[in-house]
């Protein structure tokens, strides 16, 4: 189903003559609690090709460089993993996916090399997300986060 947008107010008191006062122009990071630092590290640097970016020992936080935005991993036993509380399981994640606008999409290529890794896509489809619609598959990272592999528009 696709959804009409539009760049009039929704929200009451909204007035379109006034810029927002937020205004958001991408998404930076995103956060992710992680049980092994290692093997969730190996999944995101090997399998999705992030690079490695900056590693904060004192707060148990790896940044990996994922295009213009970070994928932050942080392990359960560290200060930040700590306040989180439980970590990810089968009856609780972290979130319910983020997704990646690749910057080709070669559907038989790229389940060729997430087979590779042992990493099973599901079905392609054509989903609706930030530049519109595009084909997607949905894949899980080690400790289940769903993760959105997009085509580019």
């Amino acid at each position: 189903m696709r959804m009409k947008t539009t760049t009039e107010p929704t929200a009451p008191g909204l007035d379109p003559a006034r810029p927002a006062p937020v205004r958001i122009a991408a998404l930076d990071h995103v956060v992710l609690r992680v049980v092994d630092l290692e093997r969730s590290t190996a999944f995101y640097r090997d399998v999705l090709g992030c690079m490695i970016e900056k590693w904060q020992a004192e707060l148990g936080l790896l940044q990996l460089r994922a295009g213009s935005a970070l994928i932050d991993l942080i392990t359960l036993d560290g200060p930040l993993g700590r306040a989180g509380g439980a970590g990810p399981a089968r009856e609780g994640r972290n979130l319910d996916h983020f997704c990646l606008r690749l910057e080709a999409f070669d559907e038989a290529a790229l389940r060729a090399h997430l087979a590779g890794h042992g990493v099973e896509a599901g079905k392609s489809g054509e989903r609706y997300g930030a530049e519109g619609y595009g084909v997607s598959v949905y894949i899980n990272d080690p400790d289940g986060n769903v993760v959105e592999l997009k085509a580019p528009q």
